[in-house]
Formats: structure tokens, C-alpha cells, sequence
């Protein structure tokens, strides 16, 4: 009994150990992996680029920022939350992208679908599709459906922007690896030829 005991003191004190090397090596491994990226400037102004055009497209959904008649930006009291999911989004939008990017001009893979699924996956999911004219235009192409999709983003709309930030935080942890990780997809795409 005293065995199973330690055994199992043992094995937690493993896991524990395991999962503080794991946290270690991403807290390496990241800085590096943005280092690579970004010391070129070229990486820096796409990932601007990227942060600017998602920035106006997800403030414009939202009707914070008009173009006519005047350039104006309005932020109410009520729509503080959005913004700040918004512009975190827009930002991961950017540094994924520039990274994607990067990955693509430096290594022989191929295209595949999941190199960009996250960043597919992270724009639908953060766009308010109710609080713009894309709301209207789901409900009058889809009747009644659309305006059951359409109440269901808008009650929802908070935690789906949530649920897109995970999404991309999981999406440059994949890129991430495909960065700092080269062997391993050296090792797997050889075996496929």
C-alpha cells in the first residue's frame, strides 16, 4: 500500500515535472520564433497591414467608424468590451498572417489546408455578422433561418469573439511549432515522396 503510494506521489511529481519543461520550452521557443519572423521589416509591415485593414473592417461591422459624410470614430460606453476583443483579434489577425507568411517564403512544404485554417477560422468567428448590413442580408436570404442566425450572433456575439481568439491563439501555436520545429516537417513530408 505504502508502494502505491509512492508510486503514485512519484508519478504525479513526473507529470508536474513534464508539464513544467513543456511551459519552460514554450516560454524559449516563442521569443525565438517571433524573433525570426519579425526582425525582417518586411514581416513587421504585413503584420501592420494586416492589424490596419482588420482594424477598419471590424470597426466599420460594428458602426464605430463611419466614412461619410466625415471620417468619424464613435466608441459608446456599451461597446467597450467589442473593441477590445476587436483590436486583440485584429492583432493576432496581423502576427498570423506575417507568420504564415514567413513559413511559406522559407520552407519547400506545400500548401495545405491547415496552414491557413486558423486564420479562416478566426475571421469568421469574429466578425459581428448581426450588427452590420450582413445581418439583413441573412435574413432576406434565408427567412426565417436567417433571423434565428442572426438573433443567435447577437446574443452570442461576446463569446464567439472569445471562442475566435482561441482559435487564433491555437493557430499561431501551430505556427509557432512549424517555425521553431523544422525537422519535424523536414522528416514528414520526405516520408510522403
Amino acid at each position: 500500500m505504502r508502494r502505491d503510494r509512492a508510486r503514485a506521489t512519484h508519478s504525479k511529481f513526473d507529470n508536474s515535472r513534464k508539464q513544467q519543461s513543456k511551459i519552460t520550452n514554450l516560454k524559449i521557443t516563442i521569443p525565438l520564433a517571433f524573433r525570426m519572423v519579425f526582425r525582417n521589416h518586411l514581416y513587421t509591415a504585413i503584420a501592420a497591414a494586416v492589424f490596419v485593414g482588420f482594424w477598419i473592417l471590424f470597426n466599420v461591422f460594428d458602426q464605430l467608424l463611419f466614412f461619410s459624410p466625415l471620417l468619424t470614430f464613435y466608441l459608446p460606453d456599451d461597446a467597450v468590451t467589442g473593441f477590445i476583443i476587436t483590436n486583440i483579434t485584429s492583432a493576432l489577425m496581423g502576427i498570423l498572417v506575417a507568420m504564415n507568411v514567413y513559413v511559406i517564403r522559407n520552407t519547400k512544404i506545400r500548401l495545405d489546408r491547415s496552414l491557413f485554417s486558423g486564420s479562416i477560422l478566426g475571421i469568421a468567428s469574429s466578425a459581428c455578422a448581426s450588427c452590420s448590413s450582413v445581418g439583413f442580408l441573412l435574413i432576406s436570404t434565408f427567412g426565417g433561418f436567417g433571423i434565428v442566425a442572426t438573433d443567435f450572433l447577437t446574443n452570442y456575439q461576446t463569446p464567439l469573439r472569445l471562442v475566435s481568439i482561441v482559435i487564433l491563439f491555437w493557430a499561431l501555436y501551430s505556427i509557432h511549432n512549424k517555425i521553431t520545429r523544422p525537422c519535424i516537417l523536414d522528416d514528414k513530408y520526405s516520408k510522403n515522396k
